[in-house]
């Protein structure tokens, strides 16, 4: 199906770092030969995510997801095997197509990257729109009026939607994309009836919604007036997902990896103002609260000891961010600030009144969730016998969905310190779920399945051993079809100087497949021509004499299990000559009655 030819793959791999594009959304410190991180599939507070820049793979051996640097961007981002390829090609500037495509290559392009087309597209317009009509000085003025630079206009690539039904919607049109695409943009609404369409965004400033590889997603848009709604956003589409995406990502990655910190506002309006007041490692929620796809992006570039400052506007909302985001937070293994601002401000409105340094004091300021919880239930309900016990209602549920053990226990303590209550009596009260292991168990392997993924690592990682195997049809004694297979791709595949691992993964089309070969390419491990013949002469003892032991009948299927024809006609040709064996014996035993009678 890829028309992207095989020479270009090679190319697009020589020339890409996995390195350089896994630290783009993964903070990644050096272990050895390798590079180690938290998992961006998967919740975890101990690094088991692990990057080899010699074999160019990835794994993680928390959950298993692993390949080359086309499978990361494929898992990361959600791509097409096609669609990372190109993301790569043009990362480094290796040209794929000719100017003009072909009926077939248009076809074959996804219909991903052609939503991201339309949406630069309608990009370019709205920033046209803002900068060079009449309609659009308005639009300006309030941006300015709003202590918004022309700085932060040009780098977040504001814009302006005009008045009128079809402005957008003319505009693609001439640009040869059809009504349809430019409807699963969201860009456009059917009318009633499906007669015809009209612009979804009319007479509002309009902010696009950037992903990391500052591809656009979607679109914000804002009225200048009190009219409602004062918001409208993008809908759902291929593209852009609420739960999976954050304003000014794109700009706010390298300095929240930097210090290990970033702060999360509300709306478009308070991440400029952030960024606008030297904040730079700002994001914005997109009208929803945060979730756990947040916190996995964010957690890839703070890292493990990094924390998230949550920027509220007011007490009330403050409390119901912190309790809302406490389980997401423990459950991502990210620390949570909580810094609520004065009440009828947000960080637009505070920066724009108080500046920068009153900021960071509030900053310094900032608790932790529950801590901030505990105070504000305190503020709420005093430290009579109905508050105390109210304040321990308030936030037993929080209590209760902090996984971890130990942290539970000590902010118990600090709850039951506070209001001085026993702690006892506190954590009886609460009536914790004690039962919240988490963790990813498989049943255990047997130790011929031990012995067969040994001598599949030693094959990925020790190629001088190849001539063995194939000499002594190590492999027809597998019992594991899944690692026969891998086995005989590397046999078939492997060069003068070994295996490229990156390469092979790209040969292999089953994702279970290359985590395994992932997983077992990224071990470090000493390997010699002695041990490694010592290990696999041992193996082929054992399973010799093991089948030599067993019926015919259970050897057939065996072999029939591992699809090993050429062991089956051979115990088919034996189960012959058994029973050819056989029918002699009763012969003669038939002989033997004859003459006794």
């Amino acid at each position: 199906m890829s028309f992207i030819p095989e020479n270009k793959l090679e190319e697009i791999k020589d020339s890409a770092d996995i390195v350089e594009i896994v630290s783009e959304t993964v903070l990644l410190k050096k272990a050895g030969n390798n590079y180690v991180g938290l998992c961006p599939f998967h919740a975890e507070k101990t690094p088991s995510f692990t990057v080899s820049p010699e074999k160019q793979i990835f794994h993680c051996f928390g959950c298993s997801v692993g390949g080359n640097v086309f499978n990361f961007l494929m898992q990361q981002e959600g791509l097409t095997f096609p669609e990372a390829a190109k993301s790569l090609a043009r990362r480094y500037g290796i040209k794929i197509y000719s100017q003009k495509l072909s009926q077939e290559q248009k076809k074959e392009i996804s219909e991903k990257e052609a939503l991201f087309a339309v949406n630069n597209h309608a990009k370019d317009y709205f920033r046209r729109c803002l900068n060079e009509t009449r309609a659009g000085k308005n639009a300006m003025a309030y941006l300015t009026g709003r202590g918004i630079s022309r700085k932060i206009i040009d780098d977040f690539s504001l814009g302006y939607a005009p008045d009128g039904w079809s402005n957008v919607l003319n505009f693609l049109l001439k640009k040869n994309i059809s009504a349809k695409m430019i409807e699963i943009a969201g860009l456009i609404v059917p009318r009633e009836g499906k007669n015809g369409y009209y612009d979804r965004f009319r007479n509002r400033v309009i902010f696009p919604i950037f992903n990391i590889r500052r591809q656009v997603t979607g679109f914000g848009a804002r009225v200048m007036d009190n009219s409602l709604p004062k918001y409208i956003n993008s809908p759902e589409s291929p593209i852009y997902s609420k739960k999976k995406s954050l304003y000014a990502v794109d700009l706010a990655k390298q300095k929240a990896r930097a210090s290990e910190t970033v702060f999360i506002a509300e709306g478009y309006l308070d991440a400029l103002a952030l960024h606008q007041n030297g904040f730079e490692n700002s994001v914005a929620t997109l009208g929803t609260s945060l979730t756990s796809g947040h916190i996995q992006i964010l957690k890839g570039f703070v890292g493990k000891s990094g924390r998230a400052i949550l920027v509220y506007d007011s007490d009330a909302a403050g409390i119901k961010a912190a309790k809302r985001s406490i389980e997401i937070f423990d459950k991502g293994y990210l620390d949570a600030r909580i810094l609520v601002l004065p009440s009828r401000h947000d960080p637009d409105s505070f920066l724009l009144k108080y500046g920068k340094q009153a900021f960071v004091k509030l900053v310094d300021k900032a608790q932790g969730a529950i801590s901030f919880l505990i105070e504000s239930s305190i503020r709420k309900h005093g430290l009579s016998t109905e508050g105390k016990i109210r304040i321990i209602s308030d936030i037993k549920e929080q209590l209760s969905a902090i996984q971890d053990n130990v942290a539970r226990s000590l902010y118990i303590k600090e709850l039951a310190e506070r209001i001085r209550v026993d702690e006892s009596l506190v954590m009886e009260k609460i009536r914790i779920n004690q039962n919240n292991s988490q963790g990813l168990k498989r049943p255990p392997e047997s130790g011929e399945s031990l012995i067969e993924r040994r001598i599949i690592t030693m094959m990925l990682q020790f190629p001088e051993i190849l001539p063995e195997i194939a000499n002594l049809n190590v492999l027809d004694y597998f019992d594991k079809s899944r690692l026969k297979s891998i086995g005989e791709t590397l046999l078939r595949y492997s060069g003068d100087s070994g295996v490229d691992v990156s390469q092979l993964i790209n040969i292999i089309s089953d994702d279970e497949t290359i985590r395994i070969v992932g997983s077992l390419a990224i071990k470090e491990e000493p390997w010699n021509l002695e041990g490694g013949i010592k290990l696999i002469q041992k193996f082929v003892q054992t399973m010799q004499a093991r089948r030599e032991n067993k019926p015919i009948e259970e050897q057939i299927r065996e072999a029939e299990k591992i699809n090993d024809e050429k062991l089956l006609l051979k115990l088919l040709g034996e189960k012959q000559k058994l029973a050819v064996l056989s029918e002699k014996r009763k012969m003669a035993l038939a002989s033997l009655r004859v003459n006794k009678n």
